[in-house]
């Protein structure tokens, strides 16, 4: 079973005191576009959805490093493995054609079938020839971006205990910057593509999987940057289209969606398209 029907969505988040996004080539500080609106990448938002995807229980191939719960060092060992991938055959192109072993990960992981996956691995015998599988997935994210341009605020820290050293004499002080949004609302919006949905056998629960960890999205991703109730899903519209090619684009879908600074929101109305507004968590 695939998509049956066309879906958009979109995400209204709040930001209190917490650093959404960091942006590692800026000393970490909160990722800014030209214009001062303050920007959580959609990388960054994937991440998200896969951490909350594996807390339910669901099988995930890109896991981070904190969230790894099968002890493989890389994707290239998760995939190969026997016990957890797709075997040391599913990958080897001599003895599984790309196509069957395109189907077998999507099959297999969540996220592959949901946002697609490059698997591009070296071969690892002289005779062996390396593996380039592109799988594209039906569902994309844009990066969320704030309603009004966000004011950051930077705080220099230090650290003033000894790191190394067998705790006799004091560490000098190390000097360091924490950077946070103070306050912010944050828009992004997402569609689902049945077309692209049958090629990788995206079905209609695998996008009921993913409406339900949206509204959950920053439960049980607390850091210093971001502390626990810092950041949430306000809203979340969700547009079921009454067939697969969509009733509208998702163009104009998006732009029914006007959100104001405080969180409060109207929508256009579209003949024969009535969105679900879902609360969060």
């Amino acid at each position: 079973m695939s998509l049956d029907n066309k879906i958009d969505f979109a995400l209204i988040v709040s930001v209190k005191n917490a650093n959404p996004n960091g942006d590692p080539l800026n000393g970490n500080r909160p990722r800014v576009d030209y214009e001062g609106f303050g920007e959580i990448s959609d990388v960054c938002l994937k991440r998200k959805i896969r951490d909350r995807l594996q807390d339910a229980g669901h099988l995930i191939f890109v896991q981070s490093d904190e969230k790894k719960i099968d002890g493989m060092p890389s994707l290239s060992a998760r995939a190969d493995s026997e016990e957890v991938g797709l075997g040391k055959d599913g990958f080897n192109r001599k003895k599984t054609n790309p196509e069957k072993a395109a189907k077998l990960a999507c099959e297999k992981w969540l996220d592959v079938r949901t946002f697609g996956q490059l698997f591009a691995f070296k071969g690892k015998e002289k005779d062996a020839d390396g593996v380039s599988i592109p799988i594209r997935g039906p569902v994309s994210i844009h990066p969320a971006f704030s309603v009004e341009r966000v004011n950051v605020t930077s705080t220099q820290i230090t650290k003033s205990v000894s790191g190394e050293g067998d705790g006799t004499k004091r560490g000098s002080d190390t000097m360091g910057m924490k950077h946070r949004v103070d306050k912010a609302v944050y828009v992004t919006y997402g569609s689902m593509n049945p077309q692209l949905a049958g090629r990788t056998g995206f079905s209609n629960e695998d996008a009921e999987a993913i409406k339900k960890v949206l509204t959950k999205l920053f439960e049980g991703d607390a850091s210093s940057a971001r502390p626990e109730g810092s950041m949430a899903v306000e809203k979340v519209i969700w547009w079921r289209h009454n067939c697969k090619s969509g009733q509208y684009s998702s163009a104009k879908v998006h732009r029914t969606l006007h959100v104001k600074a405080d969180g409060s929101f109207e929508l256009d109305k579209l003949d024969g398209l009535l969105p679900e507004i879902i609360d969060g968590f």
